[in-house]
């Protein structure tokens, strides 16, 4: 009997300790939530409802259709989705280059090259605004897509990552294949690229995600609607001679963050996967 009740009670004291840490989770979900729900709540709901809070308030779908005809919406998105796979597809591909000239290459004061490459890890982008306007301004590239996706163009964090992946690729596969006469490239496309795709998929949602989001870069260099991405054209709703339109926000938010949220979770496991795998060794 004595037996069994100590058996009982550490199982007791570890449901505690699990139903403590749930509780905690749940916890931080919602506060992480809050700002979400906020802006769905005052988008969902009439103006003359968001006086105060109301469970039985009614719903309404017309702050979304107010906020697409509000601004051109359907121009924000080309422009944000084309800005965004330009640095994607140039970060990828720079960056699997580079990484392997760093891992595969004899090259004299390659430690010193990487050792600069991680330095732009702790410069804030923001800091080398003045100067990217600069040099943007005199390539004549100001109010251009090319414009607002070049300064980033080389992204270090890939390149450290892929770095460390193509490190853990047995030589011994490269060496077999050079030996059947497959060229760089060919080895390089045919194992070293197949072999970190985790990695590629995990800096692609990373990527996507920063650059989705950016707002002080495009605000600075585009101009026009032409190029004017969807953070950059929110900024309208806020407009001090128009007041806050607080509903118009809220919906013009959740439609811009909606294929982020979308995009997450197709790829939630691979995301979390790839980090786990092939993240930071």
């Amino acid at each position: 009997m004595s037996q069994l009740t100590t058996t009982i009670a550490p199982a007791r004291t570890l449901s505690l300790r699990k139903l403590c840490l749930n509780s905690l989770i749940i916890s931080g979900a919602v506060l992480w939530m809050l700002p979400v729900l906020v802006a769905a709540w005052v988008a969902m709901h009439p103006v003359s409802a968001q006086g105060g809070f109301s469970l039985f308030a009614p719903l309404t779908l017309q702050n979304f259709i107010n906020a697409w005809h509000a601004a051109p919406f359907g121009r924000y998105f080309i422009n944000t989705l084309l800005q965004v796979l330009l640095i994607v597809v140039f970060q990828l591909v720079l960056a699997t280059m580079a990484a392997y000239a760093l891992v595969r290459f004899r090259l004299k004061g390659g430690g010193i090259i990487f050792s600069l490459i991680l330095l732009q890890l702790m410069i804030s982008p923001d800091v080398l605004i003045l100067n990217n306007y600069q040099t943007i301004g005199a390539l004549g590239l100001r109010d251009t897509l090319l414009g607002i996706a070049l300064p980033y163009f080389a992204s270090a964090f890939a390149i450290f990552l892929l770095r460390q992946t193509f490190k853990s690729i047995p030589l011994v596969l490269e060496e077999a294949a050079i030996v059947e006469g497959a060229s760089r490239f060919y080895i390089l496309r045919k194992i070293y690229i197949p072999l970190a795709k985790p990695v590629y998929v995990a800096f692609a949602l990373v990527s996507i995600s920063f650059h989705w989001n950016d707002f002080l870069w495009p605000l600075v260099i585009a101009d026009s609607v032409n190029v004017r991405p969807l953070t950059v054209g929110l900024q309208l709703f806020s407009a001090p001679e128009q007041g806050v339109q607080w509903a118009l926000i809220g919906a013009g938010t959740l439609m811009t963050s909606l294929p982020l949220l979308i995009l997450f979770l197709v790829f939630q496991r691979q995301f979390v996967q790839s980090f786990m795998r092939a993240g930071i060794r």
